[in-house]
This record gives structure tokens, sequence and C-alpha cells, in this order.
């Protein structure tokens, strides 16, 4: 996600300029002229009757003209400066078309405004029937001061909006990022169950779709191992259910937000895999010679191991049945984890259906710890391979 800009445009950190802002901002400038004409307006009434009327016509064109400061901030500064040079009234003009200008903060045009407000502020004093009672230099300074200070006010006025504008597009880019992340975060977590359901009922339903071919075949058994059979058949079902449930379980808790989840399978259980599948008649050899002499192996790598494992023997039962699956471990924590399961291709394939994607998702699992997973034939064998880093 690209960055916000450096300095962003004046039109992205202004605020906008409704009719009350508007208007208050000209009641201001007006109580500023009132107090500039002050010190002239009774002289100009009583002997210069021509100069009272001239200001307040320059002054109320000023008025007007500063109302469209936003769209040529330099050029109406100028104008405004001008009219203020022989007219007080439009001193407030001036001034507002001058802060609004130093709000862009541009070093040109602000030295160049101020010098111009300054010199049109001088003309001013010395043009208009003023009485000074102080000396000339007095006029200077104020002038120079309260010129300076509206620049300054200016400058602080659009670095003030400018960081609020900043920090405004940070908290929406804080905003969006963290919806991005919670987008992630829920499609990691789909994927993560759709590869638990995978692993879990693929292995079930080739046990049971095992034994109900068996049975189908079998047109000599008693009631009683017929009743047996399908006893299996239930049992299988019941655990298929159950260990999907508790798949699913980490979609039901909304109270506590906390992901609920049963017992996951970890290294020790590969023997009882193993031994399970040789109760369903799977011929199954298995040699371990993994070092955890030293230390146990991670329950994150002995899930992965014995997914692999699982997803090994569904895939024979369901390509190769009645075929001798060998599977050999073998590993250490310096080296981590390597797994070798070597099946026949065999003549026939299973009844159980399958969508390929079984050995997919093993392998992202794999990647996702930082291992491989390969499979292929080699001379009639199914091979399948991997290797699980033994750091979780």
């Amino acid at each position: 996600m690209d960055g916000p800009p450096e300095r962003p445009r004046a039109e992205d950190t202004r605020p906008e300029l409704t009719f009350g802002g508007q208007a208050w901002r000209l009641a201001v400038c007006l109580a500023f002229s009132m107090l500039v004409w002050s010190q002239a307006v009774e002289k100009e009434w009583s002997e210069h009757r021509s100069i009272f009327w001239f200001e307040i016509a320059l002054g109320a064109t000023a008025f007007v003209v500063v109302i469209f400061r936003r769209r040529a901030p330099a050029a109406i500064a100028a104008v405004t400066a001008g009219l203020s040079m022989f007219s007080g009234i439009a001193a407030g003009p001036a001034t507002l078309a001058a802060v609004s200008l130093a709000t862009l903060r541009r070093p040109t045009p602000i030295i160049g405004i101020g010098l111009l407000n300054f010199a049109c502020a001088m003309t001013y004093t010395l043009y208009a029937p003023f009485d000074l009672t102080e000396p000339i230099w007095v006029s200077v300074v104020i002038n120079l001061v309260v010129n300076a200070g509206m620049m300054g006010w200016g400058m602080y006025l659009g670095s003030r909006r400018e960081l609020i504008w900043t920090l405004r597009q940070r908290a929406s880019r804080a905003e969006a990022e963290q919806e991005l992340r919670v987008a992630q975060g829920r499609s990691q977590e789909r994927e993560r169950i759709a590869r638990e359901m995978h692993d879990v009922l693929a292995h079930r339903i080739a046990q049971i779709s095992m034994q109900a071919g068996a049975l189908a075949f079998r047109d000599d058994l008693a009631a009683e191992q017929l009743r047996d059979g399908l006893g299996e058949i239930q049992g299988k079902s019941s655990e298929a259910i159950n260990e999907l449930r508790g798949v699913l379980g980490v979609l039901r808790d909304r109270t506590t937000g906390e992901l609920v989840e049963g017992p996951q399978p970890t290294y020790d259980d590969i023997a009882a895999l193993v031994e399970e599948s040789r109760a369903h008649g799977v011929h199954v050899e298995l040699s371990d010679r993994v070092d955890r002499s030293t230390e146990a192996v991670p329950d994150p790598v002995g899930r992965a191991l014995y997914r692999i494992i699982q997803e090994g023997l569904t895939n024979a039962t369901k390509h190769a049945p009645g075929a001798l699956v060998t599977i050999a471990l073998s590993g250490s924590p310096a080296h981590g984890i390597d797994v070798v399961i070597r099946n026949p291709l065999g003549f026939a394939t299973g009844s159980t259906p399958g969508a390929g994607l079984g050995l997919v998702g093993l392998a992202e699992r794999a990647e996702l710890r930082g291992g491989t997973l390969e499979h292929g034939s080699d001379d009639g064998v199914f091979v399948l391979s991997g290797s699980i880093p033994w750091t979780p």
C-alpha cells in the first residue's frame, strides 16, 4: 500500500469553507478594519469627505474580492494589499488574504506579499489624515511586527492543518491495514480448516469404504458376522463425525473469541495410527529411527508428520488396496526428520473417490513448517517423501 505524499496539496488540508466559516472570518476582518480606520475616520468626515467615501468604496471592493481568495491566493492577496494602500477598511481583507496565502507555506509568495503589505501599510500611514504623535519609526516597527505576526500565524495554521491531515491519513492506513490483516487471518483460518477436514475425514472415509467393499464382496458371511462388519462401519462413521465436529469447533465460539479445538495428533500418535490401519486390513511396516534421546519431537512437527503418514495410508488404501505400505522415519534435532512412504502402484483403484488435493494441501503444510514434500513413481512403486525441520 502506497504511503501519503511528502507534501499534501492545499486542497487536501484546508477545511471546507462553509457559509458560517466565511461569515466569522469577514466579521473579524471588519473589526480589524474599523480599528485601523478609526484613527482617520473623524478627520476624513469633517475635512476630507471625498477620501471618506473613496475609502469605503475601496474597502467594500476588498471585502468582495477576498471572498475568492482560495481560487487565486497570490493574486487576491496582492490586490487587497494594493487596496489597503488607500483604504483602512481594506486592511482587514488584506490581512485575511495574506494569512490565507501563508497557510500554503511557500517562501517566495510569503516574502513577496509580506513586503507588499508592509509597504502598503506604510503608504496608508503617510497618506491618511492621521495626527501622528509618535516618531515615524514607531509606525515602521508596528507595521513590521503586525505583518510578521500575520504571516507567522498563517504558516502555523498551514503546519497544523498538514499535521492533522497526516495523522488522519495514518489512521486511515492503519484501519485499512488492520482490515487487510483480519481478512488474511480469516482466509488462512479457512484454509487451515479445509486442510484439517481433508486430513481427518479422508482417512476415515477410506477405511469405511474398504470395510463396506469387503462386506459387499463377501457372500458367505453369517448374519452375526455381517452385523459385526456393519457395526465397525457405524463406529468409523461416528469417529469421522466426532473428528469433523472437533475441526469445525473453531467456528462455533462466538462469546470468548478463542479457538475451540480438540486434541491434535502428535508424533507419539503415529504408532497408534499405524496399528489402527493394520486392524482394518492394511499391511503396514513402520521403521522409526528418529533420535529422540535428547529432545522430544515438537508438537507442530509431529502433527505435520502424522498428517503426511495419514494421507499416505489413505492414498494406499484408495489406489492400491491390499498392497504393502512401508513407512520409514529418520532424523535428529540437528538434521530434522525425513519420512518416506512406499507402496506398489497396483493394478486397480479403490472405490473411494478423491479430489487429488490431499497431497497438494500436505505440500503446503510442509512448506509452512519450512520443509518439503514430494511424490512420484519409481519402478512401479509410488513414493511419498518429505523433510520437516525439527525446530517448530
